[in-house]
């Protein structure tokens, strides 16, 4: 399960190693709060050689004027980080956005460690039973229907063990073939679908759809809060978050929103007519009035659904556990009475 929304499909060179990118972004924060220019604290991260070539390549991007953003993005960062720092060029808060990436990104890493532990050793039984399985069908049934040619009863059950055999095999391959085509299509398909039809589909999809709810309302609860800081009006953070490409659903949101602002709706009926924003999120501008306790609370309520965020996912991997070892039961289950079946129709007709 993928964390945040990608950019139109395009083919990217090899990411840097993840714990490479936290490590970078952990001593980077650490230099920043000791008072390092960038610039300096790059110059300082060259001390370590593992780390020397990317902040080289973050300060020759950084000279040549590009921003920080796409400065990390040239040097093979995650999107998920780079989304970040798109908004420091606008609030000033690059220690802030720094941290808030390197807290997502531990997240992000812990919950893919986690679920790799938690599906490994299933995984492995899974195969292992399956080639036992195939071994069954190949060598073990045709050596019973040789057994029990006399007994009608007995053939008979092994035909069904080894069709059964077959549609399970089948039906696995087909999944799988099935899976990797419309994972494929999607990436190759996504960007010429249109963000209403995208959003959609989000909607259609029961378990994705309270996470992508959480995840919109989490990004535009952020950062609209971090852009209040500055001093910003509603219409200018608007059209800052309406010209960043690199969360879809907030750009057709927020410039969908300065739009109708400029007919004179107000921003709250306008948050109430989406569907992936929470209801929590548009009372929040509802009793405010204020814009700094608009910011303060922005900026608690988005630190709530991050924790919120992370129990989800938390729920759902201790929820897949049970799952993959109720399927290896009744795995092994099968793999059992394909065996013992035709011996007990057998001992029956005795």
């Amino acid at each position: 399960m993928d964390l945040f929304l990608r950019r139109p499909f395009i083919i990217h060179k090899k990411k840097l190693p993840k714990e490479i990118q936290l490590r970078f972004l952990k001593r980077l924060h650490r230099l920043l709060e000791n008072g390092y220019p960038l610039l300096e604290a790059m110059e300082t991260m060259k001390w370590d050689k593992s780390l020397q070539p990317i902040a080289t390549h973050i300060i020759t991007s950084l000279q040549n004027g590009m921003t920080i953003d796409r400065a990390f993005e040239k040097a093979r960062f995650h999107q998920a980080i780079t989304n970040y720092l798109y908004f420091v060029q606008a609030n000033g808060d690059l220690q802030g956005s720094i941290m808030k990436s390197i807290e997502m990104f531990e997240q992000r890493m812990n919950y893919t460690k986690k679920f790799q532990q938690m599906a490994r050793y299933p995984l492995i039984l899974f195969i292992i039973f399956s080639l036992l399985l195939l071994f069954i069908k190949q060598s073990v049934l045709p050596s019973f229907m040789e057994m029990f040619q006399s007994n009608t009863n007995a053939s008979s059950i092994i035909v069904i063990s080894i069709i059964l055999i077959d549609l399970f095999m089948t039906g696995l391959i087909a999944i799988g073939i099935l899976g990797m085509i419309v994972f494929a299509t999607w990436h190759l398909m996504k960007h010429r679908i249109s963000i209403v039809h995208q959003i959609k589909i989000y909607q259609s999809i029961p378990i994705y759809r309270s996470f992508i709810k959480a995840q919109t309302s989490y990004f535009f609860a952020l950062h609209f809060s971090s852009l209040l800081k500055t001093g910003m009006s509603f219409k200018e953070i608007l059209q800052h978050m309406a010209n960043q490409q690199k969360i879809p659903i907030i750009t057709y949101y927020a410039t969908l929103i300065s739009a109708e602002l400029s007919r004179g709706l107000h921003i709250t009926y306008l948050l109430s007519q989406f569907t992936l924003f929470e209801e929590q999120l548009v009372s929040i501008f509802q009793k405010n009035a204020d814009t700094s306790a608009l910011e303060k609370d922005l900026s608690v309520y988005g630190d709530l659904l991050m924790e919120d965020i992370e129990d989800k996912l938390m729920k759902f991997i201790t929820f897949l556990q049970p799952v993959f070892f109720i399927l290896l039961a009744l795995f092994i289950v099968f793999i059992y009475v394909t065996l013992m079946w035709p011996m007990f129709e057998l001992i029956n007709t005795i």
